[in-house]
Protein backbone atom coordinates (compact mmCIF):
# COMPACT_ATOMS: atom_id res chain seq x y z
CA UNK A 1 0.00 0.00 0.00
CA UNK A 2 2.76 2.45 0.90
CA UNK A 3 4.54 1.95 -2.41
CA UNK A 4 1.27 2.69 -4.20
CA UNK A 5 0.62 5.79 -2.07
CA UNK A 6 4.07 7.12 -2.99
CA UNK A 7 2.72 7.39 -6.55
CA UNK A 8 -0.24 9.46 -5.35
CA UNK A 9 0.03 13.22 -5.77
CA UNK A 10 -1.14 13.64 -2.18
CA UNK A 11 2.03 11.94 -0.91
CA UNK A 12 4.38 13.24 -3.60
CA UNK A 13 7.97 13.63 -2.41
CA UNK A 14 7.42 11.53 0.72
CA UNK A 15 9.10 8.23 1.61
CA UNK A 16 7.40 5.24 3.22
CA UNK A 17 8.28 6.28 6.79
CA UNK A 18 6.86 9.77 6.23
CA UNK A 19 3.65 8.35 4.78
CA UNK A 20 3.30 5.94 7.72
CA UNK A 21 3.89 8.82 10.11
CA UNK A 22 1.17 10.94 8.50
CA UNK A 23 -1.37 8.13 8.50
CA UNK A 24 -0.65 7.23 12.12
CA UNK A 25 -0.63 10.85 13.32
CA UNK A 26 -3.79 11.63 11.38
CA UNK A 27 -5.57 8.48 12.61
CA UNK A 28 -6.34 7.47 9.03
CA UNK A 29 -8.43 4.36 8.47
CA UNK A 30 -9.00 1.97 5.58
CA UNK A 31 -12.59 0.98 4.76
CA UNK A 32 -13.68 -1.77 2.37
CA UNK A 33 -16.80 -1.42 0.20
CA UNK A 34 -18.67 -4.01 -1.83
CA UNK A 35 -19.77 -3.15 -5.35
CA UNK A 36 -22.84 -0.91 -5.10
CA UNK A 37 -22.17 0.26 -1.53
CA UNK A 38 -22.14 3.99 -0.84
CA UNK A 39 -18.85 5.57 0.25
CA UNK A 40 -20.73 8.73 1.20
CA UNK A 41 -24.22 10.14 0.59
CA UNK A 42 -25.23 13.57 -0.66
CA UNK A 43 -26.54 14.37 2.81
CA UNK A 44 -23.40 13.22 4.68
CA UNK A 45 -21.10 15.73 6.36
CA UNK A 46 -17.74 16.02 4.54
CA UNK A 47 -15.47 15.28 7.49
CA UNK A 48 -12.73 13.21 5.81
CA UNK A 49 -10.46 13.09 2.80
CA UNK A 50 -11.05 9.95 0.72
CA UNK A 51 -8.29 8.26 -1.29
CA UNK A 52 -8.95 5.26 -3.53
CA UNK A 53 -6.68 2.30 -2.79
CA UNK A 54 -8.32 -0.49 -4.78
CA UNK A 55 -11.31 -0.90 -7.10
CA UNK A 56 -13.32 1.96 -8.58
CA UNK A 57 -15.73 4.65 -7.41
CA UNK A 58 -18.22 6.89 -9.21
CA UNK A 59 -19.32 10.31 -7.97
CA UNK A 60 -22.73 11.60 -8.98
CA UNK A 61 -25.87 13.40 -7.91
CA UNK A 62 -29.60 12.75 -7.74
CA UNK A 63 -32.08 15.19 -9.27
CA UNK A 64 -35.39 16.10 -7.66
CA UNK A 65 -37.21 13.68 -9.99
CA UNK A 66 -34.99 10.76 -8.98
CA UNK A 67 -32.63 10.68 -11.95
CA UNK A 68 -28.98 9.91 -11.28
CA UNK A 69 -26.16 11.69 -13.06
CA UNK A 70 -22.55 10.47 -12.96
CA UNK A 71 -20.17 13.39 -12.54
CA UNK A 72 -16.85 11.55 -12.41
CA UNK A 73 -15.36 8.06 -12.18
CA UNK A 74 -12.17 7.04 -10.36
CA UNK A 75 -10.28 3.79 -10.90
CA UNK A 76 -6.62 4.65 -10.34
CA UNK A 77 -5.04 3.80 -6.96
CA UNK A 78 -4.06 6.97 -5.11
CA UNK A 79 -6.78 9.16 -6.67
CA UNK A 80 -8.71 11.52 -4.41
CA UNK A 81 -12.45 12.01 -4.75
CA UNK A 82 -14.88 14.35 -3.00
CA UNK A 83 -11.98 16.42 -1.68
CA UNK A 84 -13.41 19.75 -2.84
CA UNK A 85 -16.38 19.40 -0.48
CA UNK A 86 -14.04 18.86 2.46
CA UNK A 87 -12.68 22.40 2.06
CA UNK A 88 -15.90 24.19 1.13
CA UNK A 89 -17.04 24.13 4.76
CA UNK A 90 -20.49 23.06 3.64
CA UNK A 91 -22.78 20.95 5.81
CA UNK A 92 -23.23 18.22 3.17
CA UNK A 93 -21.40 16.77 0.17
CA UNK A 94 -24.14 17.60 -2.32
CA UNK A 95 -23.03 14.55 -4.32
CA UNK A 96 -22.71 10.86 -3.56
CA UNK A 97 -19.83 8.41 -4.03
CA UNK A 98 -20.57 4.77 -4.79
CA UNK A 99 -18.27 1.79 -5.24
CA UNK A 100 -18.63 0.54 -8.82
CA UNK A 101 -16.49 -2.50 -7.93
CA UNK A 102 -15.26 -4.04 -4.69
CA UNK A 103 -13.03 -1.25 -3.34
CA UNK A 104 -10.82 -0.09 -0.51
CA UNK A 105 -10.70 3.58 0.50
CA UNK A 106 -8.27 5.41 2.76
CA UNK A 107 -10.03 7.95 5.02
CA UNK A 108 -8.00 10.84 6.46
CA UNK A 109 -9.84 13.03 9.01
CA UNK A 110 -10.47 16.57 7.80
CA UNK A 111 -9.02 18.08 11.00
CA UNK A 112 -5.56 16.70 10.16
CA UNK A 113 -5.40 18.86 7.04
CA UNK A 114 -6.17 22.17 8.70
CA UNK A 115 -3.10 22.45 10.93
CA UNK A 116 0.29 20.89 11.51
CA UNK A 117 0.83 18.76 14.58
CA UNK A 118 2.52 20.04 17.72
CA UNK A 119 5.86 18.59 16.64
CA UNK A 120 5.79 20.77 13.51
CA UNK A 121 6.99 17.78 11.48
CA UNK A 122 8.07 18.12 7.85
CA UNK A 123 5.84 15.27 6.66
CA UNK A 124 2.67 16.96 7.89
CA UNK A 125 3.58 20.28 6.27
CA UNK A 126 4.44 18.43 3.03
CA UNK A 127 1.06 16.69 3.00
CA UNK A 128 -0.76 20.02 3.37
CA UNK A 129 1.41 21.58 0.64
CA UNK A 130 0.59 18.66 -1.69
CA UNK A 131 -3.11 19.07 -0.95
CA UNK A 132 -2.98 22.76 -1.92
CA UNK A 133 -1.19 21.85 -5.14
CA UNK A 134 -3.84 19.23 -5.93
CA UNK A 135 -6.67 21.71 -5.44
CA UNK A 136 -4.89 24.27 -7.64
CA UNK A 137 -4.43 21.73 -10.45
CA UNK A 138 -8.07 20.67 -10.16
CA UNK A 139 -9.20 24.29 -10.48
CA UNK A 140 -6.98 24.66 -13.55
CA UNK A 141 -8.39 21.47 -15.11
CA UNK A 142 -11.96 22.62 -14.48
CA UNK A 143 -11.18 25.95 -16.15
CA UNK A 144 -9.84 24.13 -19.23
CA UNK A 145 -12.94 21.92 -19.25
CA UNK A 146 -15.17 25.00 -19.22
CA UNK A 147 -13.20 26.40 -22.15
CA UNK A 148 -13.87 23.19 -24.09
CA UNK A 149 -17.59 23.18 -23.29
CA UNK A 150 -17.91 26.85 -24.27
CA UNK A 151 -16.84 26.09 -27.86
CA UNK A 152 -19.59 26.75 -30.40
CA UNK A 153 -19.47 23.48 -32.37
CA UNK A 154 -18.79 19.82 -31.61
CA UNK A 155 -15.77 19.91 -33.92
CA UNK A 156 -14.30 22.79 -31.96
CA UNK A 157 -14.94 20.98 -28.67
CA UNK A 158 -13.18 17.84 -29.92
CA UNK A 159 -10.31 19.88 -31.34
CA UNK A 160 -9.70 21.75 -28.09
CA UNK A 161 -10.00 18.57 -26.01
CA UNK A 162 -7.41 16.86 -28.22
CA UNK A 163 -5.07 19.85 -28.17
CA UNK A 164 -5.28 19.95 -24.38
CA UNK A 165 -4.59 16.23 -24.04
CA UNK A 166 -1.41 16.13 -26.14
CA UNK A 167 1.83 16.84 -24.20
CA UNK A 168 3.97 19.76 -25.37
CA UNK A 169 6.15 18.80 -28.31
CA UNK A 170 4.13 15.69 -29.18
CA UNK A 171 1.45 14.98 -31.77
CA UNK A 172 -0.37 11.94 -30.38
CA UNK A 173 -3.32 11.81 -27.98
CA UNK A 174 -2.95 8.34 -26.45
CA UNK A 175 -5.54 5.94 -25.07
CA UNK A 176 -8.60 7.82 -26.31
CA UNK A 177 -11.83 6.23 -25.08
CA UNK A 178 -14.69 7.54 -27.22
CA UNK A 179 -17.27 6.94 -24.52
CA UNK A 180 -15.28 8.94 -21.98
CA UNK A 181 -14.58 11.62 -24.58
CA UNK A 182 -18.31 11.90 -25.26
CA UNK A 183 -19.01 12.22 -21.52
CA UNK A 184 -16.29 14.85 -21.19
CA UNK A 185 -17.80 16.85 -24.06
CA UNK A 186 -21.36 16.32 -22.80
CA UNK A 187 -22.24 14.93 -26.24
CA UNK A 188 -23.80 11.74 -27.62
CA UNK A 189 -21.24 9.03 -28.36
CA UNK A 190 -22.49 8.39 -31.95
CA UNK A 191 -22.20 12.11 -32.71
CA UNK A 192 -18.64 12.20 -31.40
CA UNK A 193 -17.68 9.09 -33.40
CA UNK A 194 -19.15 10.54 -36.61
CA UNK A 195 -17.38 13.85 -36.12
CA UNK A 196 -14.05 12.12 -35.46
CA UNK A 197 -14.42 10.25 -38.75
CA UNK A 198 -15.23 13.50 -40.58
CA UNK A 199 -12.19 15.17 -39.02
CA UNK A 200 -10.01 12.28 -40.17
CA UNK A 201 -11.44 12.56 -43.68
CA UNK A 202 -10.67 16.29 -43.67
CA UNK A 203 -7.04 15.61 -42.73
CA UNK A 204 -7.24 17.13 -39.25
CA UNK A 205 -6.49 13.92 -37.36
CA UNK A 206 -5.48 10.31 -37.96
CA UNK A 207 -7.09 7.60 -35.84
CA UNK A 208 -4.87 4.64 -35.00
CA UNK A 209 -6.57 2.25 -32.57
CA UNK A 210 -6.99 4.15 -29.29
CA UNK A 211 -4.48 6.79 -30.33
CA UNK A 212 -5.21 9.92 -32.34
CA UNK A 213 -2.44 11.69 -34.25
CA UNK A 214 -3.31 15.35 -34.62
CA UNK A 215 -2.37 18.16 -36.99
CA UNK A 216 -1.93 20.92 -34.42
CA UNK A 217 -1.90 23.90 -36.76
CA UNK A 218 -4.92 22.63 -38.69
CA UNK A 219 -6.84 22.03 -35.46
CA UNK A 220 -5.98 25.51 -34.18
CA UNK A 221 -7.28 26.91 -37.46
CA UNK A 222 -10.78 25.66 -36.61
CA UNK A 223 -11.26 28.37 -33.99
Amino acid sequence: MYEMLRQSELFSGMDEDEIKGCLNCGKAKITSYKKGEMVFLQTDTPDRLTVLLEGSVVVGSDSSDGRRSIVAAFDKPGELFGEVFVFLNGKTYGQYAQASADSKVLNIPKSFLYHTCGQNCRRHAKLISNMLSLLAHKAYSLNRHLQVLSCATLRQKIAMALLNSVPRGELTAKGINREKLADYLNAARPSVSRELMRMQKDGLIKISGKNIIIEKEKLRGIF
